[in-house]
């Protein structure tokens, strides 16, 4: 019986979008990081990084070994494992009616996975005592995202993860606080390309793709939530 392969993945955007990159780290059966690699994609979005590093990752490994993929992006998941057959049966269309967004690299990751064992794991980003390999997929995803060069190497030149940092409690907000603005309002409202409100987060908070947001970043209305803007049409 062959053994799995356990691999994580992570991609990166410094201002989401801005400088991006894309990371894996591959480990054996038992979990021990073997090799790594990550890559820069200049200007581009925190889900494209995400994408890539998945297809980066399945195009590097062994087609014939069952694979185990540990990620932190439920996009990235959902994407392939629930909303990809729906898009199919739609033409490349959203439940909206709009184009997917990143077709191409979810076509790609499609045929990629066509006949390969592979199973899905999330993993909750940024924890203390989180999964040890999705926190180095992060941490070089992060470094070549700032750094816009490739990188990658064995067990023995890991990228050494950043410590994870605990999240203070927020202080209560008073009253007199307008309802429905838990993910923030803002003094900088504005509109996007795509005609959406955003505002700048007056609060850190979680977008449904599970990814945070801090206080200042661009968000918008994410389903029934509020979240990062190209995060949007994954809930169209």
């Amino acid at each position: 019986m062959v053994e799995r392969v356990i691999a994580a993945c992570d991609g990166a955007a410094k201002g989401n979008p801005g400088p991006a990159a894309w990371a894996y780290v591959v480990a054996d059966a038992a979990g021990v990081p073997q090799r790594w690699q990550a890559g820069p994609l200049g200007h581009s979005t925190n889900n494209v990084g995400e994408l890539t590093a998945l297809e980066q990752l399945l195009a590097s490994t062994d087609p014939a070994v069952p694979l185990e993929v540990r990620l932190d992006s439920t996009y990235t998941r959902d994407a392939v494992t629930k909303w990809l057959v729906g898009w199919k049966r739609n033409g490349w269309k959203t439940a909206a009616g709009k184009p997917v967004a990143n077709r191409e690299l979810i076509q790609h990751i499609d045929e990629l996975l066509t006949g390969r064992d592979v199973t899905f794991v999330y993993v909750p980003a940024h924890q203390v005592n989180g999964d040890p390999l999705n926190a180095i997929a992060d941490k070089a995803a992060s470094d070549a995202a700032r750094r816009q060069q490739a990188a990658g190497g064995t067990a023995a030149d890991l990228p050494e993860p950043d410590p994870a940092r605990t999240t203070p409690a927020r202080a209560a907000r008073p009253a007199s606080s307008s309802a429905g603005s838990s993910a923030g309002s803002s003094t900088a409202k504005k509109r996007s390309s795509g005609g959406s409100r955003t505002l700048a987060a007056r609060f850190p908070g979680t977008c449904p793709c599970t990814r945070p947001y801090a206080k200042g970043d661009t968000i918008t209305k994410v389903g029934s939530s509020w979240g990062h803007p190209e995060c949007a049409g994954a809930h169209a």
